[in-house]
């Protein structure tokens, strides 16, 4: 069954950095296009990124871009995403999802001094 895994998260100070990954199983991960999503406290699912299968094609959303950078390991059947200069507003719990919208238990990340 198709199972994806995140990993990575925790607290750190805004203008940290973390870098979250994600393992999947059970699907043609080399086939799929990938994302990013968040949930913050309260508020709805909000798009982060999006990568395609050969990593050829990337996109961010408006708030993360210039400090997040997805990326992929076919080979390890793993998806990435460094976040760097972290602030206070990224705080929320982010999972992966494939492009059937399947996703996983998620990873809390909580930015604050």
């Amino acid at each position: 069954q198709v199972q994806l895994v995140e990993s990575g998260g925790g607290s750190v100070q805004p203008g940290g950095s973390l870098r979250l990954s994600c393992a999947a199983s059970g699907f043609a991960f080399r086939t799929y296009s990938m994302k990013w999503v968040r949930q913050a406290p309260g508020k709805g699912v909000e798009w982060v990124s999006s990568i395609n299968p050969y990593s050829t094609t990337k996109s961010y959303a408006p708030s993360v871009k210039g400090r997040f950078t997805i990326s992929r390991d076919n080979a390890k059947n793993t998806l990435y995403l460094q976040m760097n200069s972290l602030k206070p507003d990224d705080t929320a719990v982010y999972y992966c999802e494939n492009q059937d919208g399947r996703r996983g238990q998620g990873t809390q990340v909580t930015v604050s001094s």
